[in-house]
């Protein structure tokens, strides 16, 4: 589940198909900047910066944010401890809609394999970002 200021979502899907979802909703505003320094790893804030400057119309670093918060959705069940915001290291690609996640951190297993990190998809529309992590089963269950 996630909300925001106008926006309400929740995810779900079978537990024979999934392993776990991840889901979040931002407003389409710049984050404090203090805040980019206790939610972001210093490759994550170049990136971020690069991205602003080629493409203004998103807010990257509450995009950023949204992901990592994606993350620790999925993340929390499945591992059942805290993730903190420098154990992932975010990648977004603004042309796809997609992003990644590599654990910097040993990930929980999840049928049987190690998760290393997670791809998701991102939305920007009507002031509001949405991310989304939905992670596979690989074995059937």
């Amino acid at each position: 589940m996630t909300h925001c200021p106008g926006f309400r979502a929740a995810a779900m899907g079978r537990s024979s198909t999934f392993v776990g979802l991840g889901i979040d909703a931002e407003p389409n505003l710049p984050l404090a900047e203090d805040l980019m320094e206790f939610i972001s790893l210093p490759q994550e804030r170049a990136r971020v910066h690069a991205l602003t400057q080629s493409s203004p119309g998103v807010c990257w670093d509450r995009l950023l944010f949204s992901a990592k918060e994606a993350v620790f959705k999925i993340w929390f069940p499945l591992a059942e401890r805290e993730l903190d915001f420098a154990e992932a290291d975010i990648r977004i690609d603004p042309d796809s809609g997609t992003f990644s996640a590599r654990l910097l951190v040993l990930g929980p297993t999840a049928d049987g394999e190690r998760i290393e990190g997670f791809n998701g998809r991102w939305l920007s529309r009507q002031g509001i970002l949405l991310t989304v992590i939905a992670l596979r089963r690989t074995t059937g269950r």
